[in-house]
Formats: C-alpha cells, structure tokens, sequence
C-alpha cells in the first residue's frame, strides 16, 4: 500500500505538498521525501513527534540517536504505518536547529502502489517555498511552540542586574603609556 501523506509548512502562506510513500518505507525515507519536496537545505538534524487531534507534540523520533546509552528509537527504526496507523493520523516534522522549519503532516488517502515508480515522490504542490525558514511570530494557528533558539540575554532581564556605566573620553588618554611598556613582543637578541 501507498500511503499520501499530507505535510503542511508552518507558515503564514499555505505552503503543503503531497507525498506518497510505501507504507513500509521508514520515517527517514519520509524525512527524505519532506527534504526534497521542500528543497530543505543541508543535512540538519530533524525530528518526527507523534501527535494527537490538536497536533500536540507526544513521543519524539529523531534523525540520530541522542540517548546516553545508544539504544534510542531512531527515524530509520520505525515504519510509515505505525507513525500512520489509519486515515487522519497525524505526526510532527521539525527540521533544523538554528533555522527551524516545522511541518504539520497528515495521512489524507491510502492508495495502490504504481509500478515502476521510486518511493516516496511528491504527488503534489502548493504553493512557493520561502528562502529560509518562516519566523514564529508569523505564523498562523496550529503552533503555539517556540523555536528551539537558545534563550538571548535580554529574555532573562539581565540588562536590570547592570547600572549603566557612561565614560567618558577624557578619563582615558591614548597618548599615556605604562612605564616599561614595549610594543615590540619579539626583540632581536643579538649577542
């Protein structure tokens, strides 16, 4: 069976396309179908969550293995058909670190397999793919997640922990030098 399974960008824009599958290809030959279908670029770490109704994010299943003691699920571990187990079923995408993209997929049809045709292939297109990954604050509905960026200074409050210091530029004079100051590192010794 081929399974044609929805993925949607997190986007303000409808952006989604159509990939079908075998249902016993793995999550990484899907994660290989969402990267060219989207002409995602590089070779960034990703995730797949189970989700439920309200696409909250369960159980994680990602690119590379990130358990301590190396026995964790991985995408290449677990097959199209138990991520999708029936119509509607629907899992998470995240792919990148620094540029996060999202993807809502969603299993819409389950059909014949075609001869002669190398799985998965994007059956359908729409919409125009962004250069770079769309922010969060643009984004409409579905996600209420923020990216996986690092905390900045400035979320903490840091800013009120420091007085603010003004110097100015009479307290530091350029032309003064400290005694026994050399600018050259490197002295020639010659003996």
């Amino acid at each position: 069976m081929v399974y044609k399974i929805r993925v949607i960008l997190d986007a303000k824009e409808s952006i989604f396309r159509d990939i079908e599958i075998k249902d016993k290809q793995t999550l990484w030959n899907l994660h290989l179908g969402i990267k060219s279908a989207f002409s995602l670029p590089g070779d960034e770490l990703s995730s797949f969550y189970f989700s439920d109704e309200d696409w909250s994010e369960g159980r994680a299943v990602p690119l590379e293995d990130m358990s301590d003691d190396g026995d964790g699920e991985i995408m290449s571990d677990v097959y199209v058909n138990e991520g999708f187990s029936q119509k509607g079923d629907k899992m998470r995408f995240q792919y990148g670190f620094l540029d996060l993209w999202e993807f809502f997929c969603e299993l819409v049809d389950v059909i014949d397999e075609k001869p002669a045709v190398n799985y998965p292939i994007t059956a359908y297109r729409f919409g125009n793919v962004p250069l770079k990954a769309p922010s969060k604050n643009a984004a409409s509905g579905g996600s209420s997640k923020k990216s996986t960026m690092p905390l900045m200074d400035d979320d903490f409050g840091f800013e009120d922990d420091f007085k603010s210091v003004d110097f100015d530029d009479d307290d530091f004079d350029d032309e003064e030098e400290e005694e026994g100051y050399n600018d050259d590192v490197f002295d020639d010794d010659e003996d």
